[in-house]
């Protein structure tokens, strides 16, 4: 009979907890439960599988005795305290037939058999049929967790609104909330697969995916901008108009403004995520236009300019 790893059928190392074992074998059995796989035969197997590494490995006792047994007598182990016992009294003493070498676990059969409903015979001759516990396919189990992307403009995402989704062809009316980021998770409790035999519902995770905006670049709650100014307005100031999440406003540029130089408009950034009232800051870089056409009088200002310097 070959030698069953029931560590490896829940994923886990020799050294797992308690607690380890729990959550591998909830997580394998959510996955393999024969009422989300009714037609897959490998599936159903591999939960029987699971089952049975998790009626071993969850009892201290075969514990145990499955990890002492195993190192000593390798592929054998499940026969191991039979065999003990029969040699300590004396069952297999005396002279054996010539040319043979007797194997003393060859009583015991073997097979990886699973049947419906059943244990492999790995663990009926360790552990005999009596000893399973209660019936896993009446076992509550919770549902599955659901996962979802929503794609959103920069403004909408800077609003509060709501959008339905369909998820597993059910619509889904949830409430966005103003300043949401690219990449934030949010939970919606209960709204992912239905729980088996009465467990709880699963919930659903949505992945905000922020779409990138022509006009504003987002970096937390700040928003950056850069605005075109003339030759004119950089030497002379004046006033130009610059977009902002609320629409147009005016901003007065400096005299003898430089390119690139940034402006900075407190509080006419992004919402701040649950935080109503709060906002960041719009950082607008001013990008200086060099005059194109000029005349030749035109031109010959600028060549009197030059020589001013």
């Amino acid at each position: 009979m070959a030698y069953t790893d029931y560590y490896k059928i829940l994923g886990i190392s020799k050294t797992a907890s308690e607690e380890d074992i729990r959550k591998a074998y909830r997580k394998l059995a959510r996955k393999l439960h024969p009422d989300l796989n009714p037609n897959d035969k490998e599936a159903n197997k591999k939960f029987q599988q699971i089952n049975e590494a998790n009626e071993v490995l969850s009892d201290p006792d075969k514990r145990k005795k499955y990890d002492l047994y195993g190192e000593q007598y390798g592929e054998n182990w499940e026969n191991a305290e039979q065999f003990e016992k029969a040699r300590k009294s004396g069952a297999y003493a005396g002279q054996r037939p010539s040319g043979q070498s007797r194997n003393p676990f060859s009583d015991f059969g073997g097979g990886e058999d699973f049947g419906e409903g059943q244990y492999s015979d790995f663990f009926e001759q360790m552990f005999g049929s009596g000893t399973r516990g209660t019936n896993t396919r009446n076992t509550k189990f919770r549902g599955q967790d659901y996962q979802a992307e929503l794609h959103l403009s920069l403004r909408d995402a800077a609003k509060t609104h709501s959008q339905t989704m369909t998820v597993n062809d059910k619509n889904i009316r949830i409430s966005i909330p103003a300043g949401v980021g690219d990449g934030q998770v949010i939970r919606l409790k209960n709204h992912g697969a239905p729980g088996i035999h009465g467990g709880p519902n699963g919930d659903l995770y949505i992945t905000f995916r922020i779409e990138p905006d022509p006009v504003f670049k987002r970096l937390g709650d700040d928003l950056y901008v850069t605005l075109d100014i003339d030759l004119y307005a950089a030497i002379l100031g004046g006033e130009v108009m610059v977009d902002t999440l609320d629409g147009k406003i005016k901003l007065k540029v400096k005299p003898e403004t430089q390119n690139g130089t940034k402006s900075r408009l407190k509080g006419k950034g992004f919402p701040v995520y649950k935080q109503d009232g709060s906002f960041g800051d719009l950082f607008v870089t001013y990008n200086v236009l060099i005059p194109k056409n000029l005349t030749e009088h035109q031109k010959q200002l600028f060549r009197e300019l030059s020589l001013m310097k």
